[in-house]
């Protein structure tokens, strides 16, 4: 005799374990993401690493200016650099700034972004002013900061806010938005509440976009750092750029350029691990 199940799972509980369940494109995608397919390229991206490397260095010795030194003398100077501390010295003044300007960013832009996407109120008010945002002409507004805030770190936090904070608040409001519309349908027939359709499904839906605007607002916060120092007050490692510049010293101001664009790299490829060991553990890049 077939014995029933007498506490089958019905209601919002039963919907809640149908949105947990991951579908054959989003399977297809963490595969893809989460390490198969960089695994099977990084050959051909270490190839072409190596090409434009080399690229750069016959660039560098063609004599056409004196502004662009060859790699291999780029990497002498940064060992220069190295050596004598200068990279220290100028990441102690910079890195702050962007960590606390990023920071808030994070925190109070992910939380802005999931209230736009939830509530038309909170749309109303702040969709607007983030697309002013993103399509000002920030490198112009930038020197504008020092009326108000002085040459100051917190010009620097200023600026890295300004940069980053429409790319993550948008992607959050969008990642709550774009949620599959039948399985909050499925939510609430089944009398699922409306803390169980945000956190249940509509964050867990949001995350991949969310994680995607936090990398893109961390990149955007490089680069308000380093403009809020080439253009405000000559710190840090816009400082290093500028005054190498200044005295034609272009294999050092390459160098922190390069520096810069390394630290930026190493940051995103940690965000990019934490995120796949987050959401795509059997996928997670060891």
């Amino acid at each position: 005799m077939t014995e029933i199940d007498p506490s089958p799972r019905t209601g919002a509980a039963a919907v809640l374990e149908v949105a947990d369940v991951p579908t054959a494109p989003a399977v297809a995608a963490g595969e893809a993401a989460g390490g198969g397919l960089l695994d099977r390229s990084w050959p051909w991206q270490l190839a072409s690493f190596v090409l434009v490397l080399g690229a750069w260095e016959i660039a560098g010795r063609w004599p056409v200016s004196l502004a662009f030194p060859p790699f291999s003398q780029v990497m002498t100077a940064m060992a220069e650099m190295v050596a004598a501390g200068d990279f220290v010295r100028a990441y102690a003044v910079t890195l702050p700034p962007l960590v606390v300007g990023v920071g808030i960013v994070g925190v109070l832009g992910v939380v802005l972004g999931i209230a736009m996407g939830l509530s038309r109120g909170f749309e109303w008010i702040g969709l607007p002013l983030m697309v002013v945002l993103q399509t000002a002409p920030i490198a112009a507004i930038i020197p504008l900061l020092t009326y108000f805030y002085g040459v100051s770190a917190t010009s620097k936090i200023a600026s890295v806010i300004l940069l980053s904070a429409p790319i993550v608040v948008l992607n959050s409001y969008r990642g709550i938005r774009n949620t599959n519309a039948s399985l909050l349908d499925m939510c609430r027939s089944f009398l699922g509440t409306r803390l169980q359709q945000v956190t249940k499904i509509m964050l867990p839906h949001a995350s991949g976009m969310i994680f995607a605007g936090l990398r893109l607002g961390i990149s955007a916060g490089f680069i308000g750092v380093v403009l809020a120092e080439l253009l405000i007050s000559p710190t840090g490692i816009g400082d290093l750029i500028s005054y190498n510049r200044s005295i034609a010293r272009y294999d050092k101001m390459f160098a922190a350029i390069l520096s810069i664009l390394a630290l930026a790299t190493v940051t995103l490829s940690l965000l990019q691990r934490l995120e796949n060991r987050l959401f795509r553990p059997d996928h997670a890049v060891s």
